[in-house]
């Protein structure tokens, strides 16, 4: 069905304002991420309180308060409507040690300002973490420790265009084996020891004998010994972090106490001493903390899988589609079974993105969710017409309350393309909105 994406005169001057004014200086040596920045702009030009300034610092917030559960990796291509200001919450798991890695491309036919932030979770309240480069629109940053993290997307004002966001993973640290040797990871951290007795604290990597072992980290060689259980050890302070890695039943100890290595140089050759006499040549590496012993697998995890393919077709982003049967709306794609909503055939829903074979969803009252692309199609064909028996309103939300677009006149004759519970979307002349069901 057709939309409409005109927009008024006085948007238009909204937007030479807010490029026309710039931001005073109230500290030095603030530093400020370009969204914030912006919202100042918003708020020095006086815009907080016009509806246009108000939607887009509401839509900031809602970001951060109702994001959407996605599992990593994941990949997503969703739209931003110039006339509807709006930014997108992400929110996902994270394990200490791994590095979070989020690219942002958009439309090369637009020229799109986005502002991108991640937030960690600090005692339940988040903290701004990163900050992407309007540039590069990229973000890299290490988790510190397990716990649930967001990304907000949000284009600056009257930005009208899509966008395809990849969140992944990587290991923080180097493999402490080389890869060309074929070590392979044969026991993991929490594997029960001495029939019970005990928690393995580290992960055993196995190898041929002999096979050398490298840094981690570029750091500094802490300690160089021997003890019962990891027999010939080494321990290495990585640069910059508050942790130490641990290297055990090495055959050999190449480095020497207080030197300073660089990753990839060579510490050690790996054997069996210690405890691990009569077991097959490897590795046990470890870290600690101040806590005690860290989980290292999602340091050095080589094995990352890639977000599925989209195959939600893009040709509904921005558009209207429409249930063919009854339809289960999801909060997750990583959830089939977090129902959020059951909905008749011929339900009409917003599709703001794609991501695998869902399509991310506006439902009214502007919760986002999901829906299986193959559960509905474009609402391109009416379903029905009507005449109005009164003059009614053309609301832009299944809801009374809601902003009204236009009066539609007794007698008119519209386009019915859906539904939403005792509301119809229709169309009248240009514009698409909703009616109420009388």
């Amino acid at each position: 069905m057709k939309k409409n994406n005109s927009l008024v005169g006085s948007f238009i001057f909204l937007a030479y304002i807010l490029t026309g004014c710039s931001a005073p200086v109230h500290n030095l040596f603030e530093k400020r991420t370009a969204h914030e920045a912006y919202a100042q702009k918003i708020e020095n030009a006086g815009l907080q309180n016009t509806a246009l300034g108000m939607a887009w610092l509401n839509a900031a917030q809602k970001a951060l308060r109702q994001p959407i559960l996605i599992q990593l990796p994941y990949k997503e291509t969703a739209w931003f409507a110039a006339e509807k200001p709006n930014a997108y919450g992400y929110i996902f798991s994270a394990r200490r040690g791994e590095k979070i890695n989020i690219t942002i491309t958009t439309d090369s036919s637009a020229s799109m300002l986005l502002f991108a932030d991640c937030w960690q979770y600090n005692n339940g309240s988040p903290k701004l973490v990163a900050s992407a480069d309007t540039v590069t629109r990229s973000i890299s940053y290490e988790i510190t420790k397990d716990d649930s993290c967001i990304l907000r997307i949000q284009p600056e004002l009257l930005q009208n265009g899509s966008y395809t966001v990849i969140i992944s993973t990587s290991p923080s640290l180097a493999f402490p084996v080389p890869v060309k040797d074929q070590p392979k990871i044969g026991s993991f951290w929490g594997s029960s020891r001495d029939n019970g007795a005990r928690r393995h604290e580290g992960i055993d990597i196995f190898g041929k004998f002999r096979t050398p072992v490298v840094a981690a980290a570029d750091g500094f060689i802490t300690r160089v010994g021997e003890n019962n259980l990891g027999g010939k050890v080494v321990f290495l302070s990585p640069q910059g972090r508050n942790y130490t890695l641990y290297y055990a039943h090495l055959d050999s100890q190449i480095a020497k106490e207080g030197e300073q290595v660089k990753a990839g140089d060579v510490i050690g050759l790996m054997g069996n001493t210690g405890n691990a006499k009569y077991t097959p040549t490897h590795l046990h590496f470890g870290i600690y903390a101040n806590g005690g012993a860290i989980d290292p697998l999602p340091f050095v995890n080589k094995t990352n899988a890639t977000p599925a393919t989209i195959t939600a077709s893009l040709n509904a982003l921005n558009k209207y589609v429409r249930a063919t049967k009854k339809v289960n709306i999801v909060a997750s794609t990583a959830d089939s079974k977090a129902v959020v909503e059951k909905l008749d055939a011929g339900t009409a829903l917003y599709v703001l993105g794609a991501a695998g074979s869902m399509y991310k969803i506006q439902l009214p009252g502007k919760h986002e969710a999901f829906v299986h692309y193959a559960d509905v199609h474009i609402a391109d064909k009416p379903v029905n017409t009507i005449t109005t028996a009164v003059a009614t309103l053309l609301h832009t939300d299944p809801d009374e309350t809601a902003a009204a677009k236009t009066l539609i006149p007794q007698g008119s004759s519209i386009n019915i393309y859906g539904a939403y519970k005792d509301f119809y979307l229709v169309q009248f002349q240009d514009l698409a909105g909703w009616i109420k069901n009388r």
